[in-house]
């Protein structure tokens, strides 16, 4: 999945109520909301620092940025993002869909653009994709929507598998819905699945380690953003346990795991360019009830370790052993 294009494009969506205070003495300020660390984010944030700069703001120069990391503690969201409305930005770019929740709860008036891989309308932030009402809009590659197709394909590298397991992240709260989604899933294609729960480097060791026990043929790694960032230990902890696995980011197979499929949001988004340009139309208290929420439904083909396509009819390459 290609982050580094949707993050560049949230950079320009993010500059749009900034127009609005253009003619304001004070130098505008972005709350920049992200449910992961710093050092986990560097190429996303210098893709969005890239959109700013092609919407014609810099860092410093014309526009301030203040950083909130959870580091992958859900729980800190809420304060972090209330924290963002005190100091009065004037803009909150939320990423993730726990981070987009919690800017919604701390302000109805301050601009959030979002990026999510939720349906953010089934997810209660917006009314809907063409009107999304309220103070908030963005983006949705619907990552986890597709999370049933991520576990067929995974049927289909290992068929003669019939013990899956999915690990999930307790801390996200919309673990359960994925949970509920992959157990219909397995039960749809005659599969016994067992739900694993990590929230720590060290509970992603001994979720792993329980695989043996389990007899579990292959794994499907559930949406989250912990887990994005632990991308390579997960990989690792795959080829180790010599387990078929699955993620939704291309970082995993590029690290070593057998395969990633994901929203390609370089496909998706390059023919609509609305939200790269700030939008310059003025809203009462800066509101964006009139901008459409993007919904991607472009996906990649599947990618395997080495980074190429596989076809569905071609399995990729088993674990290292």
């Amino acid at each position: 999945m290609k982050r580094r294009e949707f993050i560049t494009l949230l950079g320009g969506a993010a500059a749009w109520p900034l127009a609005a205070s253009a003619q304001q003495p004070a130098r505008p300020v972005i709350g920049y909301l992200n449910s992961r660390a710093r050092g986990d984010s560097v190429t996303a944030l210098a893709a969005f620092h890239r959109g700013l700069k092609e919407a014609g703001y810099i860092e410093g120069h014309n526009v301030a940025i203040e950083y909130r990391w959870a580091e992958g503690h859900y729980d800190r969201l809420r304060v972090l993002a209330a924290d963002l409305v005190h100091r009065q930005v004037t803009v909150i770019t939320a990423t993730t869909n726990p981070a987009t929740l919690a800017a919604k709860a701390a302000t109805a008036i301050v601009p959030v653009v979002f990026f999510t891989g939720d349906d953010p309308v089934t997810t209660g932030l917006v009314a809907s994709l063409n009107r999304p009402g309220g103070n908030l809009t963005g983006v949705t590659t619907l990552n986890v929507e597709i999370g049933p197709k991520r576990l067929e394909l995974l049927h289909e590298l290992v068929p003669g598998a019939t013990t899956f397991a999915l690990l999930v992240n307790p801390g996200n709260p919309f673990s359960e819905t994925l949970s509920r989604d992959a157990e219909a899933a397995a039960r749809a294609l005659g599969l016994q699945l067992h739900v694993l729960q990590a929230s720590t480097e060290g509970e992603l060791n001994t979720a792993f380690a329980s695989l043996v026990h389990l007899r579990a043929g292959a794994l499907f790694i559930g949406n989250d953003a912990f887990f994005a960032s632990r991308s390579e230990q997960l990989a690792a902890l795959a080829l180790r346990y010599a387990v078929p696995t699955i993620f939704a980011y291309h970082e995993f197979a590029a690290a070593g795991g057998l395969m990633s499929y994901g929203s390609n949001l370089k496909r998706s988004l390059s023919s609509d360019r609305r939200l790269h340009r700030p939008n310059t139309r003025r809203r009462e208290a800066g509101r964006p009830a009139g901008l459409a929420s993007h919904e991607s439904r472009t996906h990649s083909q599947p990618q395997d370790r080495q980074g190429t396509r596989t076809d569905h009819s071609v399995a990729a390459p088993g674990p290292r052993r």
